[in-house]
């Protein structure tokens, strides 16, 4: 007899066994029970989260005749009438699975369509289920968008899909849409613990927690490792077995990562990753690590009490959550997800995965331990504050529960307040870059900005009356949209210096504007707006009052009136007086 895997073996049979979806098996029992059937159901989710098997037993649900064969519609199927057992098998002739990745054309789907209109052969209700369905084309779903708006009594249709953005809002607004979600990690390995107990095969705890943790919330995905599991290591899932077949890095290394990065010492740092490489382990599987153990570090500095005591590793986790701060387990964790996505952008992964942790180092805030340097790097690494493990704040060995977690890292944080040196935050080290660098002032004075010390671009403007007849005729002819490109440019760079007649003297600044082409189009213009001969000559030199410029003058102008607002605000004033050394940023500060 052949192998039957244990994703196929222990699929679930009834929603009694369907484990981690139980919002969707709530709604879907009380619809059955209270006989509200919807004709069209649509569940998402990623791969191996249970979509086809919800199908399976919704369409027995349906059809289920009871093991007396008097049964009607329920929410527990018998799971031994003819209906529910060729289900199972997938033999049952008015249960149809279409799987929409290779059949996506429109006379797929027509062909379906076309046997909807006969009657259940054996069944209760005829039950389509289309699997992958955003993969169909538009024809296809524009074919069966009228069939699954108002099908026969005895259709129903069942959609699956792992991307529902891809199916279109035709469709979801006749679907009633159930989303399946990931598995928690313990879910899976529970669930794990129940199929590996019924075929007597021994597990360490240890290795479950693995295999659950690469099934990334698929129990398909979790069972199918197993299988392998049990063939890798002949019988029996150790976690040191599991570990190599996986190829996941050991918890050690990540933990002494942790320790130099908490040390600030970046010659252990190095000496890990060449650790690493004499192994042969993986540089992103060590970020993994990093990441989970940076997640179990945050969640033991706020939610102490949340961490799973039966992970061997909690007791490490609070250790290292009490040789951190807040801040820099956060920082970490985020500069480990960032090295993630760029490791493979790195010349090779291991000089990728120092860099990742140089960068926490280098990004470390400045209340952390001191940085450990050898004595070749000269007299400029300047210690700043002690090593947070000399103020007494890692706790003893047996100091592992949840309350002692706390009080030793804030003992800890109080430490590294009180050994840093204060520093000036880092815009008073920079010059004046603008009206908005405040000086620091006591309280009883009014904050007052002083004025830029530059004079805007527009200051020597000097506006005459040929610039208001020019700028008059070029806004009517931006309106009009009679001009654009660059005879729209020359319009508005151009300074009327002399009007005689039908000749109009413009000077430019640039001899690109001078272009026969452009002059020809903005005097075609003119002469439609005009209703009447116009000759333009366009020469260079310098120019003052252009339309260009009297725009820019506006514009400075309320920009100018906004920053006066802002300056002027008793809020703004009470908060630069509360803080003597903020300032409104140059720049943050936009007209309406």
């Amino acid at each position: 007899m052949s192998y039957l895997v244990l994703a196929r073996k222990y699929r679930p049979r009834n929603f009694e066994a369907l484990v981690g979806q139980e919002h969707v098996v709530q709604a879907l029992a009380n619809a059955l029970t209270q006989q509200r059937l919807h004709h069209a159901y649509l569940f998402t989710g990623t791969r191996g989260v249970g979509k086809t098997t919800v199908s399976r037993i919704l369409a027995k649900s349906l059809n289920c005749t009871g093991a007396d064969g008097q049964g009607g519609i329920t929410a527990t199927p018998c799971g031994v009438c003819a209906a529910c057992t060729d289900i199972d098998s997938g033999r049952f002739v008015d249960y149809v699975e279409l799987d929409a990745a290779s059949n996506r054309g429109v006379e797929e789907i027509t062909q379906l369509l076309d046997q909807a209109v006969y009657k259940p052969v054996l069944g209760r209700f005829k039950v389509y289920m289309i699997d992958e369905v955003h993969m169909l084309s538009n024809h296809a779903f524009n074919a069966m968008l009228k069939t699954l708006e108002e099908p026969p009594d005895y259709l129903k249709f069942v959609l699956a899909t792992t991307d529902p953005q891809k199916v279109p809002p035709t469709v979801l607004s006749r679907c009633l849409q159930f989303n399946l979600r990931p598995m928690a990690p313990q879910t899976v390995q529970s669930h794990l613990v129940t199929v590996l107990g019924e075929e007597g095969i021994a597990a360490e705890a240890g290795a479950l927690r693995l295999i659950a943790r690469a099934a990334h919330g698929s129990m398909r995905d979790a069972l199918s490792l197993a299988d392998q599991a049990i063939a890798f290591g002949a019988g029996t899932l150790t976690e040191a077995g599991v570990r190599q077949m996986l190829g996941a890095v050991d918890r050690s290394h990540a933990l002494r990562l942790v320790e130099a990065l908490a040390a600030r010492d970046g010659a252990a740092l190095v000496s890990v990753v060449d650790g690493l490489r004499a192994l042969g382990l993986s540089a992103g599987g060590t970020l993994e690590e990093l990441a989970a153990l940076a997640q179990q570090m945050a969640l033991a500095q706020a939610v102490p009490h949340a961490l799973d005591s039966q992970d061997p590793l909690t007791p490490d986790v609070v250790r290292l959550s009490a040789l951190m701060a807040p801040d820099e387990t956060q920082l970490l964790y985020g500069i480990v997800l960032h090295g993630r996505a760029e490791i493979d952008l790195a010349p090779d992964e291991y000089s990728g995965l120092v860099m990742v942790l140089l960068r926490m180092l280098a990004f470390a805030p400045a209340s952390g331990a001191e940085l450990r340097v050898s004595p070749a790097a000269g007299p400029k690494a300047v210690p700043t504050v002690a090593p947070a493990s000399a103020t007494g704040a890692r706790p003893a060995s047996g100091e592992c529960d949840g309350s002692a977690a706390p009080k030793a890292a804030e003992r800890a944080a109080t430490a590294r307040v009180v050994a840093a040196q204060p520093e000036p935050p880092p815009w008073l080290d920079l010059p004046p870059q603008g009206p908005f660098d405040a000086e620091p002032l006591i309280a009883s004075e009014r904050i007052s900005v002083p004025p830029a010390s530059t004079a805007p671009a527009s200051a020597g403007l000097q506006r005459t009356p040929l610039g208001d007849r020019w700028e008059l005729h070029v806004r009517t002819l931006l309106e009009q949209g009679s001009i654009t490109a660059m005879a729209r440019e020359l319009a508005l760079q151009a300074e009327c210096i002399a009007i005689d007649g039908t000749r109009w003297q413009l000077r430019v600044e640039r001899e690109s504007l001078r272009a026969p082409a452009q002059r020809d189009r903005l005097q075609a213009a003119l002469r439609e707006a005009l209703g009447e001969p116009v000759m333009l000559q366009v020469e260079l030199g310098a120019t003052n009052d252009t339309p260009a410029r009297r725009e820019a003058a506006e514009r400075e102008g309320r920009q100018q009136e906004a920053q006066k607002v802002i300056q002027d605000d008793p809020l703004v004033q009470a908060l630069l007086r509360q803080y003597g050394t903020a300032r409104i940023v140059p720049g943050s500060v936009k007209p309406h």
